[in-house]
């Protein structure tokens, strides 16, 4: 009788349902995993490295970099970190501005990881849904920042500047009329903070889009329904966080249990799922969408009523005005002496964490009082999720893989750093 051999496959990093660049080796037993064992550091950035040689200010566009969907969730933790060293009050209003656009950057997250898992799993429309949603928010960072992904708009101490009163209008082209072009425009005539309080509005009956088309669907049960199911003894000890956590029955969420900014005057609710495998944590996902955007509501609703300062008035810490800064010589030195040598953070050290769409993304830093840190460490959420890979993934189908990597919402920049 023939010896019947396992026999190992290389999932990835070329793969459509790796996530960037995962090499996944499968040891196999026919179809069914009997090993699975990630490699990874064919992304490394060495982000935490370069921290160490360049200004405080200058590493703030590294943080947009780790997790490329989270961009300015990123940036909070480092802005946080820094504020912590430094022992600087940051403005109510700027608070506000940032809570609201971490949730705009959660439901950027959540509908890039929906469309993407949906797509992995073999349902095709719902990528092309959540990418209309995508744009709207794309454009609500593009009117703060300059930029559609990469933002850099939180800085140590609030946030680059106050929110616009106008947007950028879609013009008449070749390809589209006046018509079509006055309808696209409909909801951009007033500032940005009524672009999102129309945005708010919509939403909630797209979420119900989603739902219509995967919640109750048979094939995307079958594809989720049971399939790397974790304890929640198991979740804590492996170090999950956010979704994954929730998703096995545990109600842990930073911004309910260690509220940083105005997270502790928002009044939301904490999705938790009851069998821990990757349905539940569609369900949590889907729920955190509607809770995000209550809060985001509730932001909108109080920055309309309190204008206000939005960055710490300390010159060494921040800019000064750009009117001031042409006009005093004094404030032109502040200018120059914070973008030539940075800030000088005191001695000692400090930890960040926030309820990063993908969990606890934390930020370590270590100073020496010098305008560098001496050292920094990141705490990816996505690294803990993929260790347990393995353990998720025995006995399951090849297929079954490929649901598994798309319910831990992985992205490779922040596993590598």
């Amino acid at each position: 009788m023939a010896e019947i051999k396992n026999y190992t496959l290389n999932f990835g990093p070329q793969h459509p349902a790796a996530h960037g660049v995962l090499r996944l080796v499968l040891e196999l037993d026919g179809e069914v995993i009997q090993r699975a064992d990630p490699h990874i550091g064919l992304l490394h950035r060495a982000t935490e490295k370069l921290a160490e040689t360049r200004t405080y200010i200058q590493s703030l566009p590294y943080m947009d970099r780790l997790d490329y969907v989270s961009m300015m969730c990123n940036e909070h933790a480092y802005c946080l970190a820094i504020e912590k060293l430094l022992g600087i009050p940051v403005p109510e209003r700027a608070q506000y501005i940032r809570v609201m656009f971490a949730e705009l950057t959660r439901l950027l997250n959540h509908l890039l990881w929906l469309g993407c898992h949906g797509l992995d799993c073999g349902a095709m429309n719902i990528f092309i849904y959540c990418f209309r949603e995508r744009e709207d928010i794309f454009d609500m960072y593009e009117a703060v920042s300059g930029a559609r992904m990469h933002a850099a708009y939180f800085r140590p101490g609030g946030v680059y500047r106050d929110l616009p009163d106008s947007l950028p209008q879609y013009q008449v082209s070749r390809i589209k009329n006046e018509r079509a072009i006055k309808a696209l425009n409909a909801n951009r005539q007033g500032s940005l903070l009524d672009f999102i309080d129309d945005f708010v509005k919509r939403f909630p009956k797209y979420v119900d889009e989603y739902e219509t088309l995967l919640t109750d669907n048979r094939i995307w049960k079958q594809r989720t329904v049971g399939i790397g199911v974790v304890t929640p003894e198991r979740a804590l000890n492996l170090g999950f966080t956010g979704a994954m956590l929730r998703g096995s029955g545990i109600a842990w969420d930073l911004r309910k249990q260690q509220p940083y900014d105005v997270y502790a005057k928002m009044d939301f609710d904490v999705p938790v799922g009851v069998n821990g495998d990757t349905y539940d944590r569609y369900l949590v996902r889907i729920e955190e969408m509607r809770q995000s955007n209550r809060i985001i509501r509730q932001c909108v609703d109080w920055l309309r009523a309190n204008p206000g300062p939005v960055i710490t008035d300390n010159h060494k810490v921040a800019p000064p005005p750009r009117v001031g800064m042409k006009a005093n010589m004094e404030e032109l030195i502040h200018h120059f002496k914070l973008f030539t040598e940075g800030m000088h953070v005191p001695e000692g050290e400090a930890y960040a964490a926030v309820e990063h769409p993908k969990g606890e993304f934390g930020i370590y830093l270590v100073s020496d009082g010098a305008n560098k840190p001496y050292r920094m460490k990141i705490r990816a959420p996505g690294f803990a999720h993929l260790a347990a890979l393995d353990e998720m993934a025995r006995g399951h189908m090849i297929a079954d893989a490929v649901a598994i990597i798309g319910t831990m919402d992985i992205v490779f920049g922040e596993i590598d750093r």
